[in-house]
């Protein structure tokens, strides 16, 4: 749990999450996708915030469950606003519907999750996804063609 008066670990978290929301953005900015490198930040820093917020206000016997609400609303969430990007990617080239955009969907669903593990302190966890992410965009991509 994190003291009210901790800014040195609140900067380290919240800098964490935008530092792995980064890490996934430029890949998907170098592959010329919307959403790029400010979207996946923002998306991590925020996940961050929603979690670091009950760490600061609540008590001992409460902050688990309220971080798992925590961490069901932010996953919902994201999950429209990846399902706003497959729609406006499907749409924009021919007007028919076409399905497009569901790495870039899922991508920015990671980089909720990083930010979350960031928020909680679980810096190794992001780096682990944070290095399994882009293995998966770039090397995976090259096994695919």
């Amino acid at each position: 749990m994190l003291a009210p008066n901790d800014w040195i670990g609140i900067i380290f978290r919240l800098g964490l999450a935008m530092l792995f929301g980064a890490g996934i953005g430029w890949e998907r900015q170098l592959k010329g996708k919307p959403a790029g490198l400010r979207t996946h930040m923002l998306v991590s820093l925020g996940a961050a915030i929603f979690v670091i917020v009950p760490l600061q206000l609540g008590t001992a016997e409460d902050v688990s469950d309220t971080i798992s609400r925590v961490m069901q609303g932010v996953s919902t969430g994201i999950g429209f606003l990846g399902a706003g990007e497959i729609i406006s990617q499907s749409q924009q080239e021919t007007g028919k519907f076409k399905i497009r955009g569901l790495t870039s969907a899922a991508a920015i669903w990671v980089s909720a999750a990083l930010g979350v593990a960031a928020g909680c302190g679980l810096w190794q966890l992001g780096i682990i996804g944070v290095t399994l992410c882009l293995l998966i965009l770039r090397i995976f991509k090259l096994l695919e063609k």
